[in-house]
């Protein structure tokens, strides 16, 4: 990897470890004012949507004026936005805390996207889809050491402390990403001056890999939920972390294993056979109820996810229209995250009516469903689309 890939790839990766933590801590720092759970969840659900609606906002901007002023700006006001919710006291008022969470979900810098479309710029060919790999593989690594490095500064110096050291780790993550180089050079390939709104999820190649990720992202809320659900009827609460542990262990094994395989040669084709081995592995979840039994098999199925990233972001390079880089990009967190809100809450009804094994399928439709649909549009992921005017 060319050093100036691995300075960069290592600055993103500080500053989103701790951050990965953000949504757990907003839930208990919201339950420690409020004493409710009914608040907590408002409060997360707050900030994830106002996540999945800024995104491609914020990466069109960036695709305007460049990376530097709206990755300071936007660090800075989500960091502020943490460290007030941080610092209110007992009983502040829930519509306080959902501003606070707002304000953050919104202004949270895209690093992210940004460090992608620097990755095409620095890398070409086969080096491209490796690095896409091995970025999906180690965000799954930031999932699972970032809540529990954060929980720990949390029972040992409380939880407004462990808020406090999240945004302090992003903002300076992003203000030295954003002082590189490499960021303060980039600029879009094409201005999009006069652009209607909404003209790069007109791409029919973004459509496709939108309404995949969506799908894909109905999958993990699903699993997340049958799982707490398997725990519990087993009378084991405690093992839910685990279990999600080794089920992102499973993806980080699959990323890097994809990293040193050699390029597909139908990427899209590719990407169809992931979404298959991602709704097969989440149905062969169905008939086991017991922690024991499920943890060789969340490592099975996890193995497709970092994979499957690391193909649909070598794909968002190739149809992205240009000039729209970073928000095509941004649009890939949007629909995760809409996914991921409307698996959790479908199967949330249904493992109430039928148990764990009603959530786990759940995933294995929307993962088949990903599949059918990306197979009858992989002609839309051939090549890139002008922006329409």
């Amino acid at each position: 990897m060319p050093r100036p890939v691995l300075r960069l790839f290592a600055i993103t990766i500080v500053a989103r470890t701790p951050f990965a933590a953000v949504g757990l801590l907003l839930i208990i720092r919201t339950k420690e004012l409020t004493g409710s759970y009914a608040a907590s969840g408002l409060v997360a659900g707050a900030a994830s949507i106002a996540i999945a609606i800024s995104s491609p906002w914020v990466g069109r901007v960036v695709d305007r004026r460049g990376q530097t002023l709206v990755l300071r700006v936007a660090s800075t006001l989500c960091a502020a936005a943490i460290v007030t919710f941080a610092l209110l006291p007992d009983g502040a008022p829930l519509a306080a805390l959902v501003a606070c969470a707002l304000v953050a979900g919104a202004a949270t810098p895209p690093i992210g996207a940004c460090m992608k479309t620097l990755y095409s710029t620095l890398l070409e060919g086969d080096a491209l889809r490796r690095i896409y790999a091995l970025e999906s593989a180690a965000l799954e690594l930031t999932y699972i050491i970032g809540p529990v490095l954060m929980l720990a500064i949390a029972s040992a110096a409380g939880t407004a402390i462990a808020l406090i050291a999240s945004a302090a780790f992003l903002s300076a993550g992003t203000l030295v990403f954003s002082a590189t180089r490499e960021s303060r050079g980039w600029r879009s390939a094409e201005r999009l001056e006069g652009e209607r709104r909404g003209a790069v999820l007109r791409s029919p190649g973004l459509q496709t890999i939108v309404i995949a990720l969506g799908l894909a992202g109905a999958t993990f809320g699903a699993v997340e939920v049958a799982v707490a659900a398997a725990c519990q009827a087993a009378g084991a609460k405690g093992a839910t972390g685990v279990l999600l542990a080794v089920w992102g262990l499973g993806s980080m094994l699959g990323g890097l294993a994809a990293a040193r395989s050699r390029a597909p040669a139908d990427t899209a084709r590719w990407l169809a056979l992931l979404l298959a081995a991602l709704g097969l592995g989440d149905l062969a979840l169905v008939p086991f109820a017991s922690p024991a039994a499920l943890a060789p098999m969340l490592l099975v199925a996890g193995a497709a996810i970092a994979p499957l990233f690391g193909t649909a972001y070598t794909l968002v390079d190739r149809v992205a229209p240009a000039g729209g880089e970073t928000e095509a990009f941004a649009w890939m967190t949007t629909a995760i995250g809409i996914g991921l809100a409307c698996g959790s809450a479908l199967a949330g009804t249904l493992v109430d009516a039928g148990g764990p094994g009603a959530g786990f399928a759940t995933a294995a439709a929307a993962g088949l469903v990903a599949c059918a649909i990306t197979s009858a549009r992989r002609a839309s992921l051939a090549s890139p689309a002008p922006l329409p005017a």
